[in-house]
């Protein structure tokens, strides 16, 4: 088998599912019927690693070495041949491939059991929301954190299961230190790579390699390849672009990269990867390359030929998943939080609802770079065409839609085409926590296999979201996180800390925010980050408008993003990080609410001025819907069943209609007048989902009153027709 192009995901990303960079681009390349072959380097390091012969290796490397071991580590090597013993079958466990085993290990005792395994002890009263399939794979997780703490120490310092030498590659405005590492001998890891790497080029025998590379993680790994192919297949060209080329090696000056590639790429990888295959086949000149870094007598070039237009993204192709070994991902659950555990527990497809960030303005962001600034959503039915194509191939149903940020009226819109289509998926995607998620079209979302959404909450504190132009307010994030929890959708918020001018007063306040949502039962899961000034953000840009000074104005001559700098009026932000990453650990966890915020940090912190209600006071508050005429009306339920019934009352009679709607979890009766529920029924068939025209507010209130009826907004908006949200019937 022989591909033109040999698309490779370096270690490491995710064990769960592969890293989609690849497979949009192998879609792509379809499309110019340009042959490629795929690979994800990171699972197939890992499975190689954690078998019976790789933890044999492994062993016997530690003992050859023969260095001084900490405790943790002596502990593991004297358990050694239970680790051989048990490796094989945990892998298997963890691919879903002999889920019985489960039994044994929630029992304890079948695993060995090393550091990792003494927190569980903290978080046992956990165990009991949790199945024996999801405990099973939290001890097994610990099992291989274990084994990865061994490697750490005493092989191979530079590894972790979703990084590798990350290290090396963050913020490394020099490329010294790389250079050197690249110039040692093998690590025991490098040489499992460059195994697996060397028989698959022998099997693709490709004219060119293209590496992704989205994160720091994925650098060291990537540079071991390219350096290994140019050295072994000297006539192959490499090719690197991905998430961190497009932000950190905008300015790249220095010559002795091009040692270990030929190309790197920025942006949208499409249209460049296209040029660079007519051009390794002589067909155009380098200066027709396309957002393209080449070496050019001894200098670093970047070439943009401008006259060649990007790829609109219905054009692109459906990601393509073949090659991909997709019944041998891991799942893990390292953090015991159903929401949190979505990053790594679990096969999710790959797609994405629109290029770029609809909002665009988010002071923290790289919102000058064309990835997130250049806004195009995909059609609805062309969502669900890929949608149904990606099912039919990989077989599993499962989605992740890896946008900035999903736009409201597309998800709308999907959801829609998901429910007409009938097509039965489970998605989740990151989102703006703003107003336009109402509880109907959160209802609406759940009906269309919605499982959660993420969202930036960022710093907790009004102030300085108005600072961040994030665009929300705190009360705005707890209804929509109302909204969203109540339909049975699971939220993660993202959430940071040392914003320039930020104060003590507003991190504790921000935290107590938190607490308070997590408490009131409307979030779920969360991550804290520090705030981190970036190179082409409005902050880094102009960082006197915020009130911070950078700490030095050179740039470097290979990676420039991250910009040190100091923030004479904030709070000395890292004597912050281990407090709110515990107390929100344990919240994650429905534990420790009434702790005093002062009791998570080791430094006397300012009581909060967050009133102990605030939140759910927000919650309690009635929601007033203003009349929206051009408000969709949507019917997502089945039709009722319709009786005619007479009651009397002091000598007069009258007919009512009795409506029943048989709901998936509940059944529903209403009565109204019978002239009414005959419309309603009548007009409930029109408002189908299931129907190509949608209805507005006002074209219902039309059809109401043409049939002679009186008081439309009486009928609609009270007792008994606006509970019908329940059963289906949506205003969007």
């Amino acid at each position: 088998m022989s591909a033109t192009v040999f698309l490779i995901t370096p270690p490491f990303t995710q064990l769960n599912t592969p890293y989609p960079a690849t497979v949009y681009l192998k879609g792509f390349l379809n499309t110019k019927n340009i042959t490629s072959f795929q690979a994800d380097l990171g699972i197939e390091v890992t499975l190689e690693l954690f078998s019976k012969q790789g933890l044999q290796q492994l062993f016997a490397q530690i003992t050859v070495e023969g260095k001084e071991l900490s405790e943790n580590a002596q502990r593991i090597v004297a358990l050694q041949q239970d680790y051989i013993n048990t490796i094989d079958s945990v892998i298997l466990f963890l691919q879903g491939k002999d889920p019985t085993l489960a039994h044994q290990v929630v029992k304890r005792g079948f695993l060995p059991e090393a550091f990792r395994f003494a927190q569980l002890d903290d978080l046992q009263y956990a165990f009991g929301n949790m199945g024996a399939q999801d405990k099973a794979k939290h001890l097994a997780t610990m099992y291989l954190e274990d084994l990865s703490d061994l490697i750490t120490e005493c092989v191979d310092a530079h590894f972790g299961f979703s990084r590798y030498a990350e290290r090396l590659g963050r913020s490394a405005n020099s490329f010294d230190e790389l250079y050197g590492a690249l110039k040692k001998e093998y690590t025991f890891i490098d040489g499992i790579l460059i195994k697996i790497l060397a028989a698959k080029m022998k099997e693709v025998q490709p004219k060119l390699v293209a590496l992704s590379v989205p994160f720091p993680g994925n650098l060291y790994a990537a540079f071991r390849i390219g350096q290994w192919v140019k050295k072994n297949y000297p006539g192959v060209k490499v090719a690197m672009g991905g998430g961190f080329p497009n932000t950190e090696l905008r300015t790249l000056s220095d010559a002795r990269v091009f040692e270990f590639l030929d190309f790197i790429i920025l942006d949208d990888g499409e249209a460049p990867l296209e040029n660079l295959v007519k051009h390794i086949h002589g067909a155009i000149p380098d200066e027709e390359l396309k957002r393209t870094f080449i070496l050019q007598n001894g200098t670093v070039s970047y070439i943009n030929n401008k006259s060649c237009a990007d790829y609109k993204q219905g054009q692109v192709g459906t990601p393509d998943y073949s090659d991909l070994p997709l019944d041998k991902y891991i799942s893990a659950i390292e953090v015991v939080n159903p929401m949190h555990s979505l990053w790594s527990d679990g096969r999710w497809n790959k797609l994405t609802m629109a290029h770029g960030c609809y909002w665009g303005k988010c002071t923290f962001c790289d919102i000058s770079l064309d990835y997130i600034k250049l806004y195009e959503p995909i059609a609805a039915q062309l969502l669900c065409d890929r949608i149904e194509e990606i099912a039919a191939q990989t077989g599993q149903t499962g989605f992740h839609f890896v946008d900035e940020a999903a736009p409201p009226a597309l998800m709308r819109t999907l959801a829609l085409e998901i429910i007409r289509r009938k097509i039965t998926i489970s998605w989740w995607t990151n989102i703006r926590f703003e107003k336009s998620f109402t509880r109907d079209l959160c209802l609406l979302l759940k009906a269309s296999g919605c499982i959660a959404v993420s969202g930036g909450l960022e710093v907790a504190a009004d102030r300085l979201l108005e600072l961040i132009q994030k665009g929300i307010t705190v009360a705005q994030v707890a209804r929509v996180n109302k909204h969203f929890t109540e339909a049975g959708i699971m939220v993660h918020a993202y959430l940071m800390y040392g914003f320039p001018t930020q104060t003590a007063q507003e991190t504790i306040d921000s935290l107590e925010m938190v607490r308070q949502m997590f408490q009131s039962g409307i979030l779920q899961s969360a991550f804290w980050h520090q705030f981190a000034m970036t190179a082409h953000s409005p902050v880094g840009l102009a960082p006197a408008k915020f009130g911070v000074q950078k700490e030095t104005e050179a740039i470097g001559t290979f990676a420039n993003n991250d910009i040190v700098h100091f923030d004479p009026t904030g709070a000395d932000h890292e004597t912050f990080t281990l407090g709110l990453k515990k107390s929100l650990l344990n919240y994650m966890h429905g534990a420790c609410f009434d702790y005093p915020l002062q009791k998570w940090f080791d430094v006397k912190v300012p009581k909060t001025t967050v009133q102990p209600e605030y939140i759910a006071g927000i919650l309690n508050e009635e929601e007033y819907t203003a009349w929206n005429p051009n408000a969709k009306i949507v019917w997502i339920g089945k039709p009722p069943k319709i009786e005619v019934v007479t009651k009397s009352k002091k000598g007069n009679t009258w007919e009512l209609a009795s409506l029943t709607f048989v709901g998936k979890q509940e059944t529903v009766n209403i009565k109204v007048d019978k002239p009414q529920g005959i419309w309603l029924a009548e007009m409930l068939q029109k408002l189908s989902v299931e129907n190509a025209k949608t209805y507005t507010a006002l074209e219902v209130k039309e059809s109401y009153e043409a049939a002679g009826l009186e008081d439309f907004e009486l009928f609609w908006d009270n007792k008994p027709v606006n509970g019908l949200y329940k059963v289906g019937l949506l205003k969007l």
